[in-house]
């Protein structure tokens, strides 16, 4: 057994499998005791530690049950068998085991045996296990209360002493640049910490880079001048004398034979060199043209579907490779296809893993990694392959920062937007001619082979319409079978057009030789892969696999493996195509998937409303994680059949995390239950998605909640219609379309009320009141949010309840109630505790301080107004951090006359 606080804190068997210790608090409870292992931890310290604000009443029994989930778990996985007991001391817990067994003590038991050796190498040696136990940022996913931040700081520290140490013993074996590559993640990460900016300094310089060297004094010294408005330290300014002295470099050692030089990470993600490729003299000219531009300059190649732009930007690079020793990157965007784009982020990633930015060190939002990608590549000459680009949009937060990088971009759109705004400059591709073609399956075939059948030949290259894609494919489908002619493929491929008619369409050779490799899968792999064409998106787990099949995951992973041995699906993940967004992962390329969806109708014919079932009861827990007080919208329909696993969510983060990446595919499942006329699975897979609706209501909602409205009608559902009429109205109402917001809310109660659904109706006369406000009557609105709380009430949802006073509150603010506003807003709060309750939390939290605010309670205004811009900003809530800052904005400004209480 194995305790982890150096990244997120976790327990781990000797399987290798992970303790499931539960929700934060939990965590932060081990976090404590694993701190200070074998010493009593008075209850108060854990107290604090358990909540970051003032804890409740009933803080003593939430924590003693914590420890007695913790002490069970420990005990049903044979902890005592390691030493390890949770015991009770008086008025206090202590954690009993061999301290051996927790990473941190290990981490810090190798550094202090590194600065006692004599030998470097041996220091080296002990410094890089130490840190190769970090995971993450110390203390992950436990409270953000002061004791623990504490801890995590002072653990940080010591991370980043230990990496100056580790850089200070490669400097003493004069291995200069592999100083400079461990500093540079730490610098970048850190721009503020002078001792390591100023140590990366030296070792760029020893290394023989002292132009980077200064570049890096100059770039840190301005960036002091404007974060902190201070000139550069004693540290950086003695690096930038003992640099500008030495004049003359010291030229690196050569690495020791045994161990490659990793001074700069010099990534190549280009795919393999195409095979056999010929012809496009007059393009490749153009494109080497249009890449020697200056100031980074950016090559597009455009044309149509199979035409052959990725071969080419390929090809070229491979051939270019002298033109860029610091590397080159390859990403495929996935812009031309009927599978969601890729992510920014999910690329960025991709691209600073490559540059050798260790995972624990990559940032979390697309701002962070965009400019650390454009820091890496700043000074560097390296080629960036963005290839199947759908916009210009898409393509501009992946440009590398450096002048001398070039950048080629291939898509079917001519990106005139990025020609105008970053002198992109086209390169137009067309089909091959027919002699081209004939040289192309030559090239793969040898030319004996062609020769010997010239008709055939010219029949294979008129049957592929000259698109190299198609010729490739039939090229390697013969190289493979030395027995077969080309006039008998020839024949197949025929028949394959007159069945699938996909000559007509770009993937004629591609589904031919796609159906010959599936025929050589094993029954439950061919099974398998037809179930697949039904999915709704390009990227699937075991879970939604086994949903589609009909059977169980691990049953379903197996047959994913033998697909992915066929490469007919790739596994995602650091040696696949893309880093994977949930685990085993597997994704579909294009091609193959468009082929599996011809084969879909001889699949079970129950795999859809599998995969549909699959999504509602999957959706189902994470909405119950995402909102734990909130009653569920809907019941699965008559018929519903549970999988055999459903995926569950360790936190709200977590179930907000599932639904931002499954939403394209979540959408596709919709359109495929109303193509199917599941209408009663249509509006639920729309509703079960309410959570981050709310969250991100701004992101274009309408047309996915119009389409759910028409499914409940369709069939009849009263409540359905209230609960997506009442949401509807509510995005409407946000996008600032009132008068289509007002024709949807007004409808909503009354359609609540005769489905008998008091929760609903409560929402729905809530969702009206707020756009009442909007035309004036607020009257009316106060008494639709005054009947809301009583029917809340009623229901004993107390989710409603918190939210009815939360709009009360607003409600009266606006009539300059303070009393009242600060009173509704008060009980909300009473009325959730927990955390997970952020979005209401918060603006609970705002108004309570804009009312107190208003009766001149200032101080206690301000504290308020605090706590709701910290919560916001911990959790990611833009939003409500801007609205309490404002308040606590208005706090500072001159009193307004009119503003005054109202008795």
């Amino acid at each position: 057994m194995e305790f982890r606080v150096l990244g997120t804190v976790a327990v781990a068997t000797e399987d290798g499998a992970f303790l499931a210790l539960g929700p934060a608090k939990r965590r932060s409870l081990l976090a404590m005791l694993l701190l200070q292992p074998n010493i009593a931890v008075p209850v108060d310290r854990l107290t604090e530690a358990l909540w970051d604000e003032e804890p409740p009443l009933h803080s003593r029994t939430v924590l003693q049950g914590h420890v007695s989930r913790l002490r069970a778990l420990l005990a049903e996985h044979g902890a005592e068998a390691y030493g390890i007991e949770l015991a009770t001391q008086g008025p206090a817990y202590v954690l009993r085991l061999p301290e051996t067994l927790i990473d941190a003590h290990r981490f810090e038991e190798l550094v202090t045996l590194a600065r006692g050796q004599r030998s470097p190498g041996d220091a080296v040696l002990m410094l890089r296990e130490a840190l190769a136990l970090w995971q993450g940022p110390a203390l992950t996913g436990t409270v953000t209360s002061p004791p623990l931040q504490a801890a995590s700081h002072t653990l940080e520290e010591l991370r980043l002493a230990s990496v100056e140490a580790l850089a200070e013993a490669y400097g003493e074996l004069g291995e200069h640049g592999r100083a400079a590559a461990v500093l540079r993640t730490e610098a970048v990460a850190h721009p503020l910490r002078e001792p390591v900016s100023a140590a990366l300094m030296l070792a760029l310089s020893r290394s023989g880079r002292q132009s980077d060297a200064l570049e890096w004094f100059h770039r840190t010294r301005r960036l002091l001048a404007d974060e902190l408005g201070v000139d550069p330290g004693p540290a950086l300014s003695e690096a930038y004398a003992e640099i500008l002295r030495t004049g003359t470099p010291v030229t690196p050692p050569a690495p020791a034979a045994d161990e490659p030089e990793q001074a700069v990470a010099v990534p190549e993600l280009l795919p393999r060199r195409p095979r056999g490729f010929t012809g496009r003299h007059a393009e490749l000219t153009a494109l080497g043209l249009a890449a020697a531009g200056e100031y980074g300059a950016i090559a597009l190649v455009t044309g149509g579907a199979g035409v052959g732009k990725t071969a080419l930007a390929v090809h070229w690079a491979h051939e270019r490779q002298g033109d860029f020793p610091d590397g080159r990157l390859f990403a495929d965007l996935c812009g031309y296809s009927d599978t969601p784009a890729r992510q920014v982020t999910v690329v960025l990633r991709e691209f600073l893993l490559a540059l050798g930015v260790p995972v624990q060190r990559i940032p979390e939002t697309e701002a962070g990694m965009g400019a650390l990608y454009r820091s890496l590549t700043a000074d560097r000459r390296m080629l960036v392959v963005l290839d199947n680009a759908r916009d210009s949009e898409q393509v501009r937060p992946l440009l590398p920062g450096g002048d001398h990088c070039v950048t080629l971009v291939t898509s079917r759109d001519r990106l005139g937007g990025l020609v105008a705004s970053d002198a992109a400059r086209p390169v137009r591709l067309d089909e091959l001619p027919a002699a081209d073609c004939t040289a192309l399956l030559a090239a793969v075939l040898g030319g004996d082979r062609v020769a010997a059948e010239p008709e055939a030949a010219a029949h294979l290259a008129a049957l592929c319409d000259g698109l190299p894609l198609a010729l490739r494919v039939t090229a390697a489908r013969l190289a493979a079978r030395p027995q077969w002619t080309l006039a008998a493929l020839a024949c197949e491929l025929a028949d394959e057009q007159r069945r699938l008619g996909l000559l007509r369409v770009e993937d004629t050779g591609v589904a031919a030789a796609l159906r010959l490799t599936v025929q050589q899968l094993p029954e439950q792999a061919r099974r398998m892969f037809r179930a697949l064409g039904l999915h709704t998106g390009s990227e699937l787990d075991r879970y939604t696999a086994a949903a589609l099949a009909g059977c169980t995951p691990d049953q379903a992973a197996a047959a994913l493996d033998r697909l992915a041995a066929a490469h007919l699906v790739v596994e995602s993940g650091p040696h696949g195509p893309g880093p994977r967004t949930r685990p085993d992962s597997y994704t579909l390329h294009d091609l193959v998937r468009l082929y599996a969806r011809a084969l879909a109708p001889e699949a079970d014919p129950d795999g859809l409303a599998r995969l549909l079932d699959h999504y509602l009861h999957t959706g189902l827990v994470a909405t119950a994680t995402a909102e734990p007080g909130s009653q569920p919208c809907f019941t699965p329909p008559p018929g519903a059949r549970r999988p055999a696993a459903v995926r569950e969510f360790e936190d709200r983060q977590a179930a907000l995390a599932w639904y931002e990446a499954e939403r394209a595919t979540l959408r596709g499942a919709v359109a495929a239950a109303v193509a199917a006329g599941m209408h009663d699975r249509a509006w639920r897979l729309v509703l079960l998605q309410w959570p981050l609706i709310l969250w991100r209501v701004r992101d274009g909602w309408v047309p996915l909640l119009e389409q759910a409205l028409e499914s409940a009608e369709l069939e009849q559902e009263l409540d359905a219609q209230s609960r997506t009429r009442a949401l509807l109205g509510w995005v409407l109402h946000e996008e600032g379309r009132y008068d289509e917001a007002l024709a949807q809310l007004e409808k909503a109660p009354d359609l609540a009320r005769r489905a008998g659904d008091v929760t609903s109706e409560a929402i729905a006369r809530m969702n009206l009141a707020l756009i009442l406000t909007q035309y004036g009557e607020v009257d009316r609105a106060g008494d639709l949010l005054g009947h809301a709380l009583t029917l809340a009430g009623r229901a004993r949802d107390r989710s409603t309840e918190m939210l009815a006073h939360q709009h009360l509150a607003r409600h009266f603010l606006t009539a300059r109630a303070y009393g009242l506003a600060m009173e509704h807003a008060r009980r909300g709060l009473e009325l959730g505790p927990s955390p997970e309750a952020i979005p209401r939390r918060v603006l609970l939290h705002t108004s309570y301080g804009e009312a107190l605010a208003g009766l001149g309670r200032t101080e206690e205004a301000r504290r308020e107004l605090t706590i709701a811009a910290r919560e916001a900003d911990d959790h990611g809530y833009e939003e409500g951090a801007a609205a309490a800052r404002a308040g606590l904005a208005n706090l500072a400004a001159p009193a307004d006359p009119e503003a005054l209480p109202r008795a």
